[in-house]
């Protein structure tokens, strides 16, 4: 016997576009604060970013991180980031941002002298890396170049997919999302690395398919309802697709759960992330892209039949 789910039994009628206004407020707020977070915060860079030392050590048996991080709370090394890596346990990363002009040699040596001194079994230290900072300005500008090529590509697809002021919404909802992104890692003070790239760019992939379906359904609707107004017709395709946002949203929420808890210090910034870009994606997808349409005069006449 199958028992279907059904998350509603009928179409909800929430009225989110007679709320645009306060949508529009909150998304105002949002991003003014992430200017402020960035103006008084910054970012807290990773040595992807702002240069440092990368050490690989091996231990006899499985590493001791929590002993290893307690041996480097030392002035020189405190700041250190140190995870498992490989299949044995044995091998670990130690990551370290050096403090003010501290000399990078400097510091490896400390973390070598400390491990070698306190430990209590011999650690083989597989390969030292030195990132500078000309190498941090460098990705810096490529992730800035990476962020802003991905968004126009979405621009382009949406303008040629459906009409030019979905491009525009779909745009916005990005923009809305990237930043609001970078403003939790400013916020929060979670390391922002090539990993955190990665996650703001799989938050506005997330939220360019979620306003993608409801365009769809908006297009539907203003061939089927030819007498509707725009809001009315906006209205009724973000209610008639917010089970699926809903479902989608949801198990997306529960596989980021499961990293942000289980998945140790080298998944919690991008899992952190992802579950509050989630969020926020669903939001811009009702009360960004979709709402903006009503205040780009979109018309029927506009269905050209090659969007057919």
């Amino acid at each position: 016997m199958k028992f279907p789910f059904h998350l509603f039994r009928d179409v909800p009628t929430y009225n989110f576009i007679g709320y645009r206004k306060a949508g529009f407020a909150v998304t105002f707020l949002g991003v003014i604060a992430t200017f402020v977070s960035l103006a008084v915060y910054g970012l807290n860079f990773g040595i992807d970013f702002s240069g440092g030392v990368v050490i690989e050590a091996r231990t006899e048996h499985v590493a001791d991180v929590p002993k290893m991080r307690t041996l480097l709370q030392t002035p020189e090394t405190q700041n250190a980031s140190i995870q498992s890596v490989g299949q044995d346990g044995k091998q670990v990363m130690i990551r370290l941002k050096p403090e003010g002009n501290a000399n990078q040699n400097q510091v490896a040596q400390s973390v070598r002298t400390v491990l070698d001194q306190g430990y209590g079994e011999s650690v083989e230290y597989l390969k030292v890396d030195y990132v500078g900072p000309q190498v941090g300005d460098e990705l810096i500008r490529g992730s800035f170049m990476a962020l802003s090529l991905a968004m126009l590509a979405m621009m382009v697809y949406l303008w040629f997919r459906f009409e030019w002021q979905y491009g525009v919404g779909g745009i916005l909802a990005l923009l809305h999302d990237a930043i609001l992104t970078v403003g939790f890692y400013s916020v929060t003070q979670i390391e922002f690395n090539l990993t955190s790239v990665a996650a703001v760019l799989t938050v506005i992939g997330y939220s360019i398919n979620d306003s993608v379906v409801i365009y769809d359904r908006v297009r539907e609707n203003l061939r089927k309802f030819k007498v509707k107004s725009v809001a009315d017709v906006l209205n009724l395709s973000v209610n008639e697709t917010l089970a699926r946002t809903f479902l989608t949203g949801g198990t997306v929420l529960m596989a980021l759960l499961g990293l942000f808890v289980f998945g140790g210090e080298v998944l919690y910034g991008f899992s952190a992330a992802m579950i509050f870009g989630v969020v926020v994606g669903t939001y811009s997808s009702i009360y960004v892209s979709s709402t903006v349409l009503v205040y780009l005069n979109l018309r029927r006449s506009e269905l050209s039949p090659q969007h057919a």
